[in-house]
């Protein structure tokens, strides 16, 4: 897991200064049992950060070491985030400076205990007059982003989420990347759950940024490769056809469409491993395209510059695994990194699918970002 440092300490810097101050105003008000129990806690917090540290800074201790990383983060920020934003409105009312870092504590225990139990299914409908006749009504169900690391052993979520897409009735099922946070080892225990999936015209998949091996410390080039080939091999032994740089088409009649795979195409500073002339030397042919890509950063970087591809399938933004919600109006802080971060876009003939994704990296926890399966139904427009 890779650490932001500087911000992680200014963070820590900023709890230390709160602490102070609400020991303080526990003690001068007379509640002097309260401000030693407040340091107390406040103290295991500061040392779980402490062993997080130090378990980073160890030589791969593998996914239970990952997963204890995740949660103690979770711990820590569940700990502080509250009293930051509640100390916010102090200046108002202390009552009020409570009751707001309780509710804000509330949100974060059910991101992480409730919400990534939960799925989304969200209906599409694409129309195109480049669609054949022969595929109008086509229905892709699109997930992404399982990071299944994030269960551990435990097989369960990962299994609803699969009885829910094999209940979709889909013609096709595209999943764009990152099946895992860090190696092929956290697949393992859910490969016989992955096989259960099943489509009609088969089910295709890419690799994401974090199906590279990039996020494990200490190893070679060589033993990259090695567990890159291990994950594909699982990939392609549980029926899934991965499309790294290359294509397939779908056939019905005398019409064709084109299913497209490409590698991970990082935004900066992070690799491009795709191509998408590799993946389709004809970008600009007249069959109707589907690509599918981890990064929806390649959407404006080449799709749109370089191909007629109809529509491109991304995840990766999990919506910073934070998104507030009314009716059809979404944000997430993903916004200030990417254009199109979530949900569906389009310019001129060419569609932008964004799925926000279902497992979690760094802190635990969903806000509002529930995991999400898409349902996409391509019409011929008249």
């Amino acid at each position: 897991m890779r650490m932001h440092w500087w911000p992680l300490a200014l963070f820590v810097t900023a709890c230390i200064g709160i602490d102070i101050f609400i020991f303080r105003q526990l003690a001068r008000r007379g509640n002097r049992i309260w401000a030693w129990v407040h340091a107390t806690a406040s103290a295991v917090l500061m040392l779980s950060l402490v062993v997080m540290i130090w378990l980073i800074r160890q030589p791969d201790g593998g996914n239970g070491s990952f997963l204890a990383v995740m949660w103690l983060l979770w711990a820590f920020f569940t700990g502080y985030v509250p009293k930051v934003i509640g100390l916010l409105f102090y200046p108002l009312s202390r009552r009020l400076a409570v009751g707001v870092g309780a509710a804000v504590a509330a949100v974060m225990l059910w991101g992480a205990l409730v919400t990534p139990r939960c799925i989304d299914v969200n209906e599409v409908t694409i129309h195109s007059d480049r669609l054949p006749e022969a595929f109008d009504g086509l229905r892709i169900v699109h997930f992404s982003d399982a990071h299944l690391g994030t269960y551990g052993n435990d097989t369960a979520i990962v299994s609803r989420f699969v009885d829910r897409i094999n209940e979709l009735d889909a013609d096709v099922v595209c999943f764009t990347g990152d099946l895992v946070s860090r190696t092929s080892d956290e697949a393992l225990p859910h490969r016989s759950v992955l096989s259960r999936l099943k489509a009609r015209h088969g089910i295709y998949a890419v690799l994401g940024n974090h199906d590279y091996d990039d996020y494990v410390p200490g190893i070679t080039q060589e033993q990259k490769m090695a567990d890159r080939k291990a994950l594909c091999q699982l990939e392609q032994t549980a029926g899934w056809q991965l499309l790294n740089d290359d294509h397939r088409y779908l056939v019905r009649g005398n019409d064709s469409i084109a299913i497209i795979g490409t590698e991970n195409y990082g935004d900066p500073p992070f690799p491009i491993y795709g191509s998408f002339t590799r993946a389709y030397p004809t970008l600009r042919d007249s069959l109707f395209k589907v690509c599918l890509q981890h990064n929806p950063y390649a959407w404006r970087a080449t799709v749109l510059k370089e191909t007629n591809i109809d529509l491109m399938l991304a995840g990766h933004t999990h919506a910073m695994q934070f998104m507030l919600s009314c009716g059809s109006w979404r944000w997430s802080p993903a916004v200030w990194r990417y254009k199109e971060w979530g949900g569906l876009y389009d310019e001129g003939q060419q569609h932008l699918y964004v799925n926000i994704g279902m497992g979690m990296v760094g802190v635990p926890m969903r806000v509002g970002a529930t995991p999400e399966i898409t349902v996409i139904t391509l019409k011929r427009k008249k």
